[in-house]
């Protein structure tokens, strides 16, 4: 009998894996242009709902008293800024989830297991989807709401907030990892995915500054990348003030993010993953 020895797959040969899903999912989402139309007015109107309600409520004085709490007077963009960042975050949250549910509820996700890849390397694949995906609609979403609301979208140091956002993507996508293991135990996502994204919309500040909050949960939220990310975002665009005065330090804080959430979220789904493998747990759904 003639034995063919096992190659471990190369980086390669993982990266190519990953891009085909990528390229998958991008295939797929371009047969549905609704959906992606969508994707560029709701973060607009998610904006809209408090930006005219206080123009209701302060009337002339609106932008005066948004400037005295926040340090700037653009509450139209401010707002606009942390409606978009927070479809970036709660895309990646929603879409890696829905795809281990997805290969649960299929039966595919066995599968997976036969090949020479393995399914977080199919993930990053997810998370590059996700991250052109939503980034890509945050963006002309963020432009369209100014062009609608009459602001300049083009202010502040642009290239410094498109550092801040593109390197805020990879711990994102690190914790995501981690929501993805949550999903693979659970075996459910709708409804913890309808609590994550409330619970990470307060704490990240989408339409208020985290310094408002109270010391504890400022805490917590600033353990958090994504506040960090929106709040370099805003910096960068607006001037209302990096956490750590200056917008270097505020990188540095994100760097050390980025160095850690990614490994940190593979080894939580990959021991989880591997735990359900062992005791069975993979094919009951």
């Amino acid at each position: 009998m003639t034995t063919i020895a096992y190659t471990p797959p190369t980086f390669r040969h993982k990266l190519s894996a990953a891009l085909a899903e990528t390229r998958l999912r991008l295939i797929n989402i371009s047969r549905y242009p609704g959906q992606l139309v969508m994707e560029f007015i709701i973060p607009i109107i998610f904006a809209a709902m408090p930006m005219l309600l206080g123009q209701a409520t302060a009337g002339d004085d609106a932008a005066a008293n948004f400037a005295a709490n926040t340090g700037t007077a653009n509450y139209v963009a401010y707002l606009l800024i942390g409606a978009n960042v927070f479809t970036i975050v709660s895309g990646a949250f929603w879409h890696i989830a829905y795809w281990v549910r997805f290969e649960q509820e299929t039966g595919t996700l066995e599968a997976v297991y036969v090949t020479p890849t393995s399914s977080s390397v199919l993930i990053a694949g997810v998370a590059m989807y996700s991250a052109i995906r939503s980034t890509g609609t945050a963006v002309v979403a963020f432009l369209i709401g100014c062009l609608v609301f009459r602001v300049n979208p083009f202010q502040g140091d642009i290239i410094l907030a498109l550092l801040f956002l593109f390197i805020g993507l990879i711990p994102l996508y690190g914790i995501a990892f981690v929501f993805g293991a949550v999903v693979l135990k659970i075996k459910e996502s709708q409804s913890v995915l309808n609590l994550m994204q409330w619970l990470v919309s307060f704490l990240m500040g989408i339409f208020f500054p985290v310094t408002v909050l109270p010391p504890f949960l400022r805490a917590v939220a600033q353990l958090f990348p994504p506040t960090w990310m929106v709040n370099g975002v805003r910096s960068a665009l607006l001037g209302v003030g990096f956490f750590l005065e200056n917008w270097y330090m505020d990188m540095a804080v994100l760097w050390a993010f980025l160095l850690f959430a990614p490994l940190f979220g593979i080894w939580v789904f990959n021991r989880t993953e591997g735990n359900l493998r062992g005791n069975q747990g993979i094919g009951q759904f």
